[in-house]
């Protein structure tokens, strides 16, 4: 089974329900799977226990509770349980009223302190209170007992509290009227101060999904509100804003620790809160309890058996540290090569030099054993025994095994550089990067680089350079242009540590500069020069730019008209433009020699576009080149329209007022004062052909100001900007808009 279909949590209710409606004989081994996955799930293990209640099976029933209960601490499994002791106990007469009471006093002591255990609280008050009394030493016993109850359900934030107060005020005023008084106003300030904790508390409880199951955390929003949600709530404890004595607030975190792991209990994270909370507080042995159940949830959590190992470390109990580190090793196959290094460095702290030798010895003989060993034990040896000759030779030693690997190659140069032995670090970087490929050898090159610059003079220096270079251009698509020298080189020779012999916009431009020589090559070559495609006739074209030429479908072309929805056409209209091949389009041919489809440039086209659109280049799939399609465009020369003129080119297919559904043409006429403003608007559609020099001019001088303006600046646009001269051809909107906004304000 995977891990994920393991914690499914509609796996776990669909086998729960399955497991409720089998008799109990065959839903114990369905049970017993839930609960091996789901440990804290307090609701299976009720659901389970009441099976075996039903039944009457005491005995399995009892072993349920003793593997659950002290690991749930939920209110509703904790009152099954005292159902069961009661229903147990009842026939017993005194000695199972005795045990009925243990039982109270056992649950109250675990989940006393639960916001909602007000229920168990008057459950306990009220079986003290159908207690029989003989004579009145009796009654008072039973009487002292209902009091003390009642005064620790009063100074405990539950949902109840209040309802707790009134009955202990009754009780009191029903036992003595005098005594009540001085009792009651003991008692009032801390019952106001454990009703204004509650009130706080209840904001934290009720952030919480109690019943979540608990799964490893996968990084979903609701695991990490959870997670977040349980952080306040412990925090909020841990201020001990009730301002109880040490040990009852003590309780009190342990126990809200207890709950939160029934929901995270695949958290390592809270299980080392958990143990260190625990030491911090001086209760080591509770912490190393904590630390052992923690490894029992997570076997595989490396994490915890290091802090497990460090605590015991820490209090002298160097044996048991050491099997934590042992259970790390396993049997020595599998482990890691961070369980060899750290059991190494625990030999040397606690048996001496001698016994981390002697694991080492046998660790490099494991089959996990990388380089990362041989450096700890080099670097140990180096820095705690103050050996460098053992240190040397660990890494001579390691070298033949790990030559290939560039990081054991820079921890040596590291430890070379120690002892100031320039001449063996050169021999190493040479008999490195003579046995390493060049892909692999960067980081050793730029470390070379590096070491010349601090060791070496200027020519070394540049020697080293061009050697690397050279080295890593076999590597990169650069070629020839790698072994050229740049600012770059400069600056990477004349910088130390963080400071740069120029300033950061100058260390910018240099980095975009680098970048764009590195692209430069690659753009030059998808480039066509700009005379070369002028002077290309159509079948060279093709063969010079790609043999796969794709062309839109543009016998499906329509005139576009803004009033129409997409994907649908005017009724009585076709839905494609009747195209005519353009004379100037160049025929293309396919790889197969067969004429491929014509660059059709459709006559509606006011001719500044058809010029653009006969320039561009034909696309070779979705994506365009786009520096090619920049340099087309630059090199074009597009037609520039004189002011004033109108261009006219013979209309093909419906146009734009046709598709509409409005052929007329109309000249301008003045406004009729008298029809109203709802003729302006009818009249601003038929004026789709006058133009503002058509118009009379008006006889206000403010208006007539404005008209000279308005022409003055269609006059220059036109000039300016030719690819918008065919505005005045192709595209009757924009002249009818303007001439019918002029119309409706000259009238």
């Amino acid at each position: 089974m995977m891990e994920e279909d393991k914690y499914s949590v509609e796996s776990a209710e669909a086998l729960a329900n399955e497991a409720s409606r089998l008799p109990i004989s065959e839903a114990v081994p369905v049970y017993e799977q839930l609960l091996a996955t789901f440990p804290t799930a307090a609701k299976y293990w009720k659901q389970y226990v009441e099976a075996h209640m039903a039944v009457s099976n005491d005995d399995a029933t009892k072993q349920i509770f003793s593997r659950c209960l002290l690991n749930c601490l939920q209110i509703p499994l904790w009152r099954c349980y005292i159902n069961f002791i009661r229903k147990v106990n009842e026939k017993k007469g005194l000695e199972g009223q005795e045990e009925t009471r243990k039982a109270f006093d056992f649950m109250l002591g675990y989940v006393g302190s639960d916001v909602g255990s007000g229920p168990v609280w008057t459950d306990y008050i009220n079986f003290l209170k159908s207690l029989p009394a003989q004579n009145p030493q009796e009654e008072s016993q039973r009487m002292i007992a209902v009091r003390k109850v009642y005064q620790k359900a009063i100074v405990t934030p539950t949902h109840h509290i209040e309802q707790h107060w009134r009955d202990y005020e009754n009780f009191e005023n029903s036992v003595s009227r005098a005594l009540a008084k001085g009792l009651v106003s003991e008692y009032q300030p801390k019952y106001n101060s454990a009703r204004a904790v509650y009130r706080e508390r209840k904001k934290y409880f009720d952030e919480i999904d109690w019943n979540m199951l608990a799964v490893p955390p996968s990084g979903t929003v609701k695991e990490e509100s959870q997670w977040t949600a349980w952080k306040r709530f412990l925090a909020f404890e841990k201020e001990n804003p009730q301002r109880i004595d040490t040990v009852s607030a003590n309780k009190r975190i342990s126990f809200t620790y207890e709950q939160c792991l029934m929901y995270l209990y695949h958290y390592p994270d809270i299980w080392f809160d958990y143990a260190t909370w625990h030491a911090k507080s001086g209760s080591i042995d509770s912490a190393i309890k904590v630390y052992q159940r923690s490894l029992k949830a997570l076997p595989d959590c490396a994490m915890l058996r290091y802090a497990y190992a460090e605590l015991e470390e820490s209090r002298g109990a160097i044996q048991a540290a050491k099997k934590v580190y042992e259970s790390l090793l396993g049997d020595g196959a599998n482990a890691t090569a961070l369980s060899h290094i750290q059991f190494i460095r625990f030999l040397r702290r606690t048996e001496g030099v001698e016994a981390a030798k002697k694991y080492f010895l046998d660790a490099r003989k494991s089959p996990n054993c990388t380089y990362h060993v041989y450096v700890a034990y080099a670097t140990m040896a180096f820095c705690m025994d103050k050996d460098a000759k053992i240190a040397h030779n660990v890494f001579e030693v390691g070298l033949k095994r790990f030559m290939h690997e560039p990081g054991y190659i820079l921890e040596y140069a590291d430890f070379l550089s120690r002892l100031n032995d320039d001449r063996n670090i050169r021999a190493l970087f040479e008999r490195a990067l003579s046995s390493l490929p060049p892909e692999e050898s960067v980081e050793v090159w730029k470390r070379f680089s590096k070491f010349e610059q601090t060791y070496g003079d200027l020519a070394s220096m540049l020697k080293v350079e061009q050697r690397r270079k050279e080295a890593l251009a076999r590597t990169s698509d650069e070629g020839s242009s790698a072994l050229e020298s740049s600012l770059q080189d400069v600056v990477s020779r004349y910088s130390f540590m963080d400071l740069w012999p120029c300033s950061s916009n100058e260390l910018e431009h240099l980095s975009r500069q680098d970048w764009l020589s590195k692209n430069m090559k690659k753009k030059v070559e998808k480039l066509i020069p700009g005379n070369e495609a002028d002077k290309t006739s159509g079948p060279l074209l093709s063969s010079s730019i790609s043999s796969k030429l794709i062309y839109p479908d543009t016998s499906r072309m329509v005139v576009y008209d803004p009033r129409q929805k997409p994907g649908l056409t005017t009724p009585g209209l076709p839905s494609t433009a009747t195209p005519l091949p353009s004379s100037t389009a160049p025929v293309l041919l396919t790889t197969s020699g067969v004429p491929a489809v014509p660059n059709i440039i459709p006559k509606a086209l006011p001719p500044a576009l058809a010029a653009f659109i006969a320039s561009l280049p034909p696309a070779d799939g979705p994506l365009p080149d786009v520096d090619y399609v920049l340099s087309i465009c630059l090199q074009s020369t597009l037609p520039v329209v004189e002011p004033g003129k109108l261009v006219t080119q013979p209309q093909v297919g419906p146009t734009s007022s046709d598709v509409s559904g409005s052929s007329k043409s109309h000249l301008f006429k003045p406004r009729d004062r008298q029809k109203g403003k709802k003729r302006d608007a009818d009249r601003q559609d038929d004026d789709d052909t006058s133009t503002v020099q058509s118009q009379p001019l008006p006889k206000d001088a403010f208006k007539i100001r404005q008209l000279r303006k308005a022409r003055v600046a269609a006059g220059s646009i036109q000039t300016g900007a030719a690819s918008y001269g065919s505005v005045q051809t192709g595209s009757a909107s924009y002249g009818s808009g303007f001439s019918g906004e002029q119309s409706g304000s000259y009238g």
